[in-house]
């Protein structure tokens, strides 16, 4: 698409992606078993075990964040044994739905769209069932609201036979994640969100403790197989044909963010999540997230005003931004303001100040 036309992406997911890192998947193509490819995969473990602070591996998957979803649900759960899913939002919600559309027993701890969950409620819970796993969104992209993993963990951990399963795919590269230290067995995400790079793959830091798990499964499925995927990994290469092209954008995007810092990244997060916070209080907006537990990749701003979605998109589609309209049960009471992956600040005051100009504040 010309540049003339294109609309930078202010919606949370897919986000906008550099050229650079477009670029990059114009490499020449590579057979999926040539040692070509093998180095491009040890290339791509050593970065993202740096990217999600962990020693063990991590998979690679041409998938979205969904299909890992549905490997955790088959992976981690043995037959007659319980799940515990932590909901709050559209996609917590479907996670859960997709744990039981593969057959697997599910409590839910469910709070109102907009409200984070915390230990205590784990706590609780754990005290009174036995579970194989704890499943909780890090950041539920439709609500705006980061959820306390680190404390959650503390909890889990105390549970030695019950698997800490994490979604972390708005959250992933965009806030705080320390996955071995907060105790968490699988972290999963997709590439769309604060990786900032095109739709297509799936990534998840595994424990041992997971594989061990996955041992005990009967049906485990076929794709999603954490048993035959780790074999694999283990010679640099995946069980079925990846997205080769996305794996050469992948690469270049570690790298830019290495340069980044990891921190500076998060830091960034946190200053234009404030940015986007004062300013929806300043213009009587309102934010829908619990104070305190407000994202720094997405803001879901509450439509304190009643201002048209439509037209308030259409405004900004003038000034070259595609603008979000909210999502699920809250679509037109909120709208998220999406300032994830390499958005800059700057680039944030510009959409500010066109709602601005809409608005005629």
């Amino acid at each position: 698409m010309a540049a003339a036309t294109h609309k930078r992406l202010v919606i949370p997911g897919p986000v906008e992606v550099r050229k650079e890192v477009l670029d990059a998947q114009t490499e020449w193509m590579i057979g999926h078993r040539s040692k070509a490819f093998e180095e491009l995969f040890a290339r791509l473990q050593t970065k993202l075990k740096q990217a999600f602070v962990t020693e063990s591996r991590v998979f690679v998957q041409g998938s979205s964040g969904t299909g890992l979803w549905e490997g955790a649900s088959r992976n981690c759960i043995r037959e007659g044994k319980k799940a515990l899913h932590l909901v709050g939002g559209a996609f917590s919600e479907r996670w859960a739905e997709i744990s039981q559309l593969n057959g697997k027993q599910v409590d839910v701890i469910a709070v109102d769209w907009g409200k984070a969950h915390t230990p205590e409620m784990v706590a609780e819970a754990l005290q009174k069932e036995t579970y194989d796993a704890v499943c909780v969104v890090h950041n539920e992209t439709s609500t705006g609201v980061t959820n306390p993993i680190k404390a959650i963990g503390e909890v889990v951990r105390q549970y030695p036979d019950t698997l800490y399963l994490v979604d972390t795919v708005s959250g992933f590269l965009g806030i705080e994640l320390l996955t071995d230290e907060w105790g968490i067995d699988m972290a999963l995400t997709s590439s769309q969100k604060a990786f900032a790079l095109p739709p297509g793959l799936a990534f998840a830091a595994i424990s041992d403790r997971v594989l061990e798990r996955a041992a005990q499964v009967t049906n485990r499925g076929y794709y999603f197989d954490f048993i035959e995927i780790e074999a694999s990994l283990k010679k640099n290469n995946t069980p079925s044909t990846p997205p080769v092209s996305l794996m050469f954008a992948a690469d270049k995007q570690l790298e830019d963010i290495m340069s980044e810092g990891l921190q500076a990244r998060w830091t960034r997060h946190i200053q234009m999540r404030d940015m986007t916070i004062a300013w929806a209080e300043a213009r009587e907006m309102g934010v829908f997230s619990q104070e305190g537990f407000r994202s720094p990749t997405v803001t879901t701003v509450a439509n304190g005003r009643n201002i048209n979605m439509d037209d308030m998109a259409k405004f900004m589609g003038g000034k070259g931004f595609s603008m979000d309209k909210g999502y699920g049960k809250v679509k037109g009471k909120t709208f998220r303001i999406a300032h994830m992956g390499d958005m800059s600040p700057s680039t944030l005051e510009e959409v500010l100040s066109g709602i601005d100009e809409f608005l005629g504040v």
